[in-house]
């Protein structure tokens, strides 16, 4: 490159954030005092020099004046467009400002270098690109803004130096990258910075029309949208005055419900995805009608409504004692929950990892023990709402996760409808008789169970109806059952076992005085002090007519009682005030049911004879006595081998074969005639043959019944046994031990053989239970024997009853 510097003197016409580049034609207004005094400054130094007067064009920045300015020409002076007087000046080159110098007029006058660098010819081959490069982005930026004219004279530009300098020109730079294109005097790298100055603002311009594009967009769709729904909802009013209809018969406004109610994000999503479908289809569409029900279900659910738990723990602790005696093992584990909810509240621990503090329990045991009710009793203690979901033969999985909506008449699943019907979002579920639920070829509604019962995975259960996620990570859950082996042991492990093993004698006492009777005084239209029933009545009551579990046959009877009074006064017969003895008892409702054996004529009692032993079993009722006979068939019949009738079950089968292999092999060592036991069959009966039976808790009454039967020796009546037996003689341990021995206790057993190892399960049964029992802990048959059995009678032959 060449380049050429001429000393010049100058006058300086400063340009406040302003920048004029060689070739730029630029009009100035002469009404300022600067741009005058500089014009005027020029034009008398023209008068002694030939040529157009000349000014030195200067950014001045903020107060302070560039390095480099432009030679400018005053190429005319007169008006401008707005009529004010002006100069019309024409940038010729750069000009490098030197020191300061004295001139004629009011002017600044500097002395400076003309720079003035050319481009060799032919020019190189990159340069030639950039200037390509430039004239394309130039020309796409004015064919934008319509510049066709412009974009002819741009691309007659050959000169490197006037190609860049032509971008003085464009509106989009600052005065910081003029003044940069100003001070670069190397042309080739003026066009470079030129070039990127212009590629970055179409870049930045595209990124622009893009955001104005999508904008406008988003405005047309909305003015569209807006319009359609007018024209959707002036339509809609046609049809419905041709149709005869009010206007506000329709809730069309469904939009407006689902914005205005309280939804967690997720469901408000999904609820506005309907309401958006809804408004596409017609009225006449099914699936209108779908949508709605959906969307009212889902807006009438309490998705953030829940009640304040009353953490009031002895206040709540009286309200269970009050409305229900006995079951200190379930009122200790609510009352255990509430006080931890207490302290997790206190400590800001109501959600930990998106799960509330819910429960679930399992309330197992026979019927009539108060299960129900419990539920009822835990809502009330805790301030929270109630609702019971009946699972009794629910075979069908959809009625625990709901229909999927494609079919028609689809609704949500117990579960979500009991929430509904609660509402709120943290009340108590009763989900009754869990052990009742079916399987069939429409699934297993206890395995859809699984998830709602499930502490870790209930807070996003789904319901199939619903599809958005509902939070059950609050509710107490109690399940309640007779059976638990009913229940599948998947589901049972989700769940924290509650057992209620039965009221004792004097626990009914109680709850027949205090609960049983006011109520159905009530129910009979009596007064409180019109009819009494007296404590020994009560008792004979619980005792002799109704052996039961539960107390609900023992309510039952106190109401035929006090049906019978209120008819005998209706007709004459009795008055009242009246109060009813153990006396009244039976010519009121006639004789007892059930007298224990103990009451009985001993030549009446099942076990007057050899060979009938005294079991306790465990029943869907409860516990009970088990009675088992044994007999030795005639040798002369031939009929040899074991016959067990009363519908047993393998187990127990097997516990009679065991039973009956230990006395044949150690019957010697008992002084036993097993001589007996090889030529004679032998037949084991237990009564209520049709009752099935099984277990294995039965093997000691087995052996102590062919015991007796071998010996000759009678099996006391007051003693009831329970426990396996193992080949070797040893007492094996089984399960039931509380419900046993409470069935021994209301059967008036005195004297109960337990297995040793089930010593620890006595801490279960009630104080005065025990009192009343004595109990044998006990770790071999031989143990056995020498409790249950009646001394032998003196030189006495056996009487063995043989079989017909």
């Amino acid at each position: 490159m060449a380049s050429t510097s001429t000393p010049l003197t100058l006058p300086v016409l400063p340009l406040d954030d302003e920048v004029v580049l060689p070739g730029m034609v630029v009009p100035l207004d002469l009404n300022d005092t600067d741009v005058r005094a500089a014009v005027e400054a020029a034009q008398a130094a023209a008068r002694s020099e030939p040529g157009k007067p000349k000014v030195l064009l200067v950014p001045r920045i903020d107060g302070e004046y560039a390095g480099t300015g432009v030679l400018g020409t005053i190429e005319q002076v007169g008006r401008l467009a707005d009529g004010d007087p002006g100069a019309l000046i024409r940038g010729r080159s750069r000009v490098k400002i030197g020191a300061g110098t004295t001139g004629p007029g009011a002017a600044l006058w500097v002395e400076g270098t003309a720079v003035d660098q050319t481009v060799p010819e032919p020019l190189p081959g990159h340069v030639t690109e950039l200037v390509k490069e430039y004239k394309a982005l130039a020309t796409a930026w004015l064919r934008k803004r319509g510049a066709w004219q412009v974009v002819d004279r741009v691309q007659a530009i050959d000169d490197v130096s006037t190609l860049a300098d032509n971008s003085g020109y464009s509106p989009f730079l600052t005065t910081e990258q003029k003044v940069e294109l100003l001070e670069t005097a190397d042309p080739v790298t003026r066009l470079k910075l030129a070039t990127q100055q212009l590629r970055d603002h179409l870049a930045e311009q595209d990124v622009a029309e893009t955001i104005a594009k999508d904008v406008q967009e988003g405005v047309d769709k909305q003015q569209r949208e807006f319009l359609l729904r007018r024209q959707l909802e002036a339509v809609r009013k046609e049809l419905r005055e041709l149709n005869g209809e009010q206007e506000g018969e329709e809730s069309d406004d469904y939009r407006a419900r689902v914005e205005a109610a309280d939804l967690p994000e997720k469901v408000r999503e999904a609820a506005l995805k309907e309401v958006d479908k809804l408004e596409r289809s017609s009225d006449q569409s099914p699936e209108g009608s779908w949508i709605r029900t959906w969307l009212d279900t889902v807006l009438e659910l309490p998705w953030n409504e829940r009640t304040e738990d009353a953490y009031d723990i002895q206040g709540a602790q009286a309200i269970l004692d009050a409305e229900h005696a006995g079951l200190e093992d379930v009122k200790e584990r609510i009352t255990e929950y509430l006080a931890v909810r207490k302290r997790r509240s206190d400590r800001g621990l109501g959600v930990v990892g998106g799960r509330r503090g819910g429960a679930v329990l399992a309330l197992v045991g026979p019927p009539g023990v108060g299960k129900t009710s419990l539920g009822e009793s835990v809502a009330h203690a805790m301030g929270r709402k109630f609702v019971r979901v009946a699972l009794g033969g629910v075979r069908d999985e959809a009625e625990i996760r709901g229909h999927r909506r494609t079919y028609v008449g689809a609704l949500p699943g117990r579960i979500v409808r009991a929430i509904k019907e609660a509402g709120s979002m943290n009340p108590v579920v009763l989900l009754d008789e869990i052990d009742k639920v079916g399987s069939d070829f429409r699934g297993d509604p206890a395995a859809a169970l699984l998830e709602v019962l499930d502490p870790a995975q209930n807070h996003t259960f789904r319901d199939h109806y619903l599809e958005v996620e509902l939070d059950l990570s609050d509710v107490v859950f109690l399940a309640t059952a007779n059976v638990l082996e009913a229940i599948p042991e998947a589901l049972l492990d989700r769940m924290e076992l509650v057992r209620l093993d039965g009221y004792t004698e004097d626990e009914k006492i109680v709850i027949a005085r205090d609960h049983l009777l006011p109520r159905q005084l009530e129910r009979a239209g009596l007064a409180k002090d019109e009819v009494v029933i007296d404590e020994s009545a009560l008792r004979m009551l619980a005792g002799e007519y109704t052996r039961e579990a539960g107390v609900r046959t023992l309510e039952r009877s106190v109401a035929r009682l006090l049906r019978k009074v209120a008819a005998q006064h209706e007709l004459g017969e009795r008055e009242l005030p009246f109060t009813v003895t153990d006396e009244e008892l039976r010519g009121l409702i006639g004789r007892p049911h059930h007298v224990p054996e103990s009451a009985q004529d001993p030549a009446e009692r099942r076990t007057a004879v050899p060979g009938v032993a005294t079991g306790l079993a465990v029943t869907g009722a409860g516990g009970d006595v088990l009675f088992v006979e044994a007999s030795l068939a005639d040798p002369e019949t031939g009929a040899a081998g074991l016959t067990l009738t009363g519908q047993l079950g393998d187990v127990m089968k097997e516990s009679a074969q065991i039973a009956l292999s230990f006395l044949r092999s150690r019957g010697a060592e008992l002084e036993l005639p097993v001589g007996d036991l090889k030529d004679r069959g032998v037949h084991i009966h237990f009564p209520a043959g049709a009752v099935p039976k099984d277990g294995p808790s039965a093997g000691v009454t087995m052996t102590t019944a062919l015991a007796s039967l071998l010996s000759g020796r009678l099996v006391r009546t007051d003693v009831a046994m329970t426990g396996e037996v193992s080949l070797t003689g040893r007492v094996l341990p089984i399960g039931g031990v509380k419900q046993k021995l409470l069935a021994a206790h209301r059967a008036g057993v005195t004297t109960v053989i337990i297995p040793k190892r089930n010593e620890a399960d006595l801490d279960d049964v009630p104080a005065e239970v025990l009192e009343k029992l004595d109990v044998h802990a006990v770790t071999d048959v031989r143990q056995v024997l020498e409790l249950a059995l009646s001394p032998a009678t003196n030189g006495a032959a056996p009487e063995v009853p043989v079989a017909a």
